[in-house]
């Protein structure tokens, strides 16, 4: 990859929640040298447990004077510090200012649970449902200042089958993801998916 971790650098995972993205990477042998977290959660006791360093850069305020540009200042920071070149959101629950994709440019992984363009937002499984949907997916792209949006590396279809709910689609959706997700980063810092520079 074009200035990332083809050159032995670790990748930074960014995880609010149970941890099982970055379970699946850890399995999958990604070198991940950081976790950061908006939150005390299971995926910092993951990583401590697979003796990976991790930041807890907590989010206090959930409100409108939410102060985004410092917050995520501390997250470059924390990032920087373990000499990252690849960063990988993983259930992130923080929209991070412009600075995050300044600071790591074309470099911010993130995966969706759809087939991106389609269904962006946070009810993408939902959204599929609604519309009626024979087929959706997950989608690894590069996370961009605009949501859901950025180029996509990797995508795969998931069947909506009769009498599915967001969480039975929702869980089959995840079972690829941690399979997708994990590979495709490996595929980045192997070489064989160029990552070009984009704001």
């Amino acid at each position: 990859m074009s200035g990332g971790g083809a050159d032995g650098a670790p990748v930074g995972v960014l995880a609010s929640g149970t941890g099982t993205i970055l379970q699946a990477m850890l399995k999958a042998g990604v070198p991940v040298g950081i976790v950061v977290a908006d939150r005390a959660c299971a995926a910092l006791e993951i990583a401590a447990a697979a003796g990976v360093a991790t930041a807890l850069v907590e989010r206090t305020d959930f409100g409108a004077g939410f102060d985004r540009r410092a917050y995520t200042a501390l997250a470059v920071e924390a990032l920087r510090a373990a000499g990252v070149r690849l960063v990988a959101m993983a259930g992130f629950g923080t929209v991070l200012s412009p600075a995050m994709f300044a600071a790591f440019p074309g470099a911010v992984l993130n995966t969706h649970p759809s087939l991106l363009p389609a269904f962006k937002g946070w009810h993408a499984v939902e959204a599929a449902l609604e519309a009626g949907v024979a087929v959706t997916g997950c989608t690894v792209h590069v996370a961009t200042e605009e949501v859901d949006d950025g180029p996509i590396l990797a995508q795969e279809e998931v069947p909506v089958l009769p009498g599915d709910t967001v969480e039975s689609l929702h869980e089959r959706i995840k079972s690829v993801e941690r399979r997708l997700y994990p590979r495709t980063v490996l595929d980045v810092l192997a070489g064989r998916i160029a990552l070009s520079p984009t704001r």
